[in-house]
């Protein structure tokens, strides 16, 4: 089989978009040693380390016409190299069908009033409600019951498909200056970080305790902000962390949350669907506006490390479950279903 897949996020600094695709080509081509996968962008990217010899770059635009790339010019090249089928990783595939695609929804936020790409608001549905995209993966169970009651999809379209931390990350010893918590992620109205720093603020009234926001963020009083981190760093402080604070209003899967886990970190996120989903027992819920919650749960992590202790060991367990292989082999049987309704 041949594989194009959409390497537009890996133009991106950082972030779940580009941890996706260059993760799952990284695995596929593993996993499928017979199998040709490349990677095709109108833009210039890096190749993902650790691509085994069948993951290439495909050729780019040739010329200005070729440049129209989502109307034109992917569409000439997927024919040109003979592709068997096309994974558009960021929400999109070709306008026009000329070969099987797979389209990846990772959540709905761009339909509930959160900031996005007005490429991605305005565009993808029509890509799945007129069955433009031959099938349709989402990270989790929550994303795709939400996806076929919006878009009116057949739920035999549509497959759960969950994703997995980088082996990257693993747990390693590490032994912070001072006791933190520890948010990795966006800013933004969804991510609610604001619900943490407050909760933070209380708590360090009587705990000495530090915040460490991992990200793109702006100063936030005492708190530390560092962002580029690379996996080495970023494994350092999910391991050393009292826990990950996710408390997030809507999230697709809640990457971060596995990867702490995989550190062997305490988990404490919010109460949305994916989330419960990803994290099962491991993690502690909290509705994610309970200040007071939040604040009991941050005080609890300062004062009892047994409780802790039994939380992280819960969290390497739970993130045993998942793996980028077991995505990549899931991901391709999607891919033959994809090839079969097409020559319906």
């Amino acid at each position: 089989m041949k594989v194009v897949l959409d390497a537009t996020p890996l133009t991106l600094a950082s972030g779940g978009l580009r941890r996706y695709t260059a993760e799952l080509s990284a695995a596929l081509a593993a996993e499928f040693p017979d199998d040709e996968f490349l990677l095709a962008s109108d833009c210039a990217f890096p190749m993902p380390p650790r691509a085994a010899p069948n993951l290439t770059a495909a050729p780019g635009p040739p010329n200005a016409l070729g440049r129209r790339w989502w109307s034109w010019g992917l569409n000439r090249m997927l024919v040109g190299q003979r592709v068997d089928i096309f994974h558009g990783t960021n929400f999109e595939v070709p306008y026009r069908s000329v070969r099987p695609s797979v389209l990846t929804l990772h959540d709905l936020s761009p339909w509930k009033g959160y900031p996005c790409s007005r490429r991605v608001r305005f565009r993808t549905p029509p890509l799945l409600r007129w069955g433009i995209a031959t099938m349709v993966i989402t990270p989790t169970e929550a994303v795709r019951r939400e996806a076929i009651a919006r878009f009116r999809l057949s739920p035999d379209r549509v497959e759960a498909v969950p994703e997995a931390a980088s082996p990257a990350l693993q747990r390693v010893e590490s032994c912070p200056a001072a006791p933190y918590f520890l948010y990795v992620g966006a800013a933004g109205p969804r991510k609610n970080v604001e619900t943490i720093l407050g909760a933070w603020q209380q708590v360090r009234k009587q705990h000495s305790v530090d915040l460490v926001l991992v990200g793109d963020f702006p100063a936030h009083g005492e708190a530390r902000v560092l962002a580029n981190v690379d996996d080495a760093r970023l494994a350092e402080l999910y391991s050393g962390a009292l826990a990950l604070l996710y408390p997030s209003l809507y999230e697709g899967f809640g990457l971060p949350a596995l990867e702490a886990m995989q550190c062997g970190a305490a988990v404490f996120t919010s109460q949305d669907p994916a989330l419960a989903e990803v994290c099962g027992d491991a993690a502690l819920r909290i509705d994610a506006r309970d200040g007071a919650g939040w604040v009991e749960a941050l005080t609890s992590a300062c004062e009892r490390p047994d409780w802790l202790r039994e939380l992280r060991a819960r969290s390497l367990v739970r993130a045993r479950d998942f793996s980028w292989q077991a995505t990549a082999r899931r991901t391709r049987e999607v891919y033959q279903e994809a090839r079969r309704r097409f020559a319906a």
